[in-house]
């Protein structure tokens, strides 16, 4: 244990006695009836940043004010006070209904907003689920259709732009891990997947070349019976590529490994000795 000395122990003893005395005043004020003084102190706790406290009166008090004029004011600070503390989840949630319950505030459109904005926050990275991702693009688009003519267009646009962008990178990374794993099909089936559900992703170029690698690996893997037909694959990956991106940065490896498979082809092409008749 630790001994504290002179000031240092008065200043430790007065901190808990306030501590103790501010967590004692608190408690009366939740098991208080007095709605207007709850309401009162709600907005100073918020105001002063102290969110888990007003949040605590907030909640004790809509129920009493529902349906009246100070209605629309507690929901807002309600809302807020869970965005200031980072409870995104909770946020987005009050947020949503709050537009639901005032939709002509002047906060309407802000907080509509905003649901999504929480969403797109609490979204993981790309590596992990990505639920909140869809959930987080899909209130984006609500926000756009709802208000196509606002100054915050834009700037959904752009974090929709960054939310697909980690969703193809899940994709193209999980094909990359099966092609790791040397789940040839698995990885090529994942690069389709990707190319197909996002021709614009910026991974495309990349993805395609990669399917070039893993029909090369796979046909390699194969019992020869199958090879030649799974070379060929590799041949047809090379050119999908260069019609696609014709100066690709992978146009040099993609050539030499269709090289090298149309050599291996030819190897395995049965040759046929042509005889003259005498």
């Amino acid at each position: 244990m630790f001994k504290l000395h002179g000031k240092h122990a008065l200043t430790a003893i007065l901190v808990m006695l306030l501590f103790a005395t501010s967590c004692s005043k608190y408690q009366k004020l939740l098991k208080s009836t007095d709605n207007e003084l709850k309401l009162e102190k709600a907005i100073e706790y918020y105001e002063k940043g102290d969110y888990h406290r007003a949040i605590g009166l907030f909640t004790d008090v809509i129920p009493a004010y529902r349906g009246t004029q100070k209605a629309e004011l507690i929901n807002y600070y309600f809302a807020m006070a869970h965005y200031k503390q980072r409870d995104y989840v909770m946020a987005s949630h009050y947020f949503k209904t709050f537009h639901q319950a005032f939709p002509t505030s002047e906060h309407a459109e802000e907080f509509l907003f905003l649901a999504a904005y929480t969403k797109y926050l609490d979204s993981p990275r790309s590596s992990l689920d990505q639920t909140t991702t869809i959930e987080a693009i899909r209130e984006m688009q609500i926000f756009i259709n709802r208000y196509p003519a606002s100054e915050r267009v834009a700037e959904a646009n752009d974090l929709i732009d960054e939310l697909r962008q980690k969703q193809e990178k899940k994709v193209f990374d999980l094909g990359t891990l099966y092609f790791n794993l040397r789940d040839y099909v698995a990885s090529i089936t994942t690069y389709n997947n990707l190319i197909r559900d996002y021709p614009d992703s910026k991974f495309r170029e990349e993805a395609l070349f990669n399917i070039v690698r893993a029909n090369f690996d796979y046909a390699a893997q194969s019992i020869p019976d199958r090879q030649a037909e799974r070379y060929a694959n590799v041949v047809e990956a090379h050119r999908r590529l260069l019609r696609h991106y014709p100066e690709s940065r992978f146009k040099d490896q993609s050539l030499r490994l269709r090289d090298t498979a149309q050599n291996l082809i030819e190897s395995m092409t049965p040759k046929v000795e042509i005889t003259e008749n005498k």
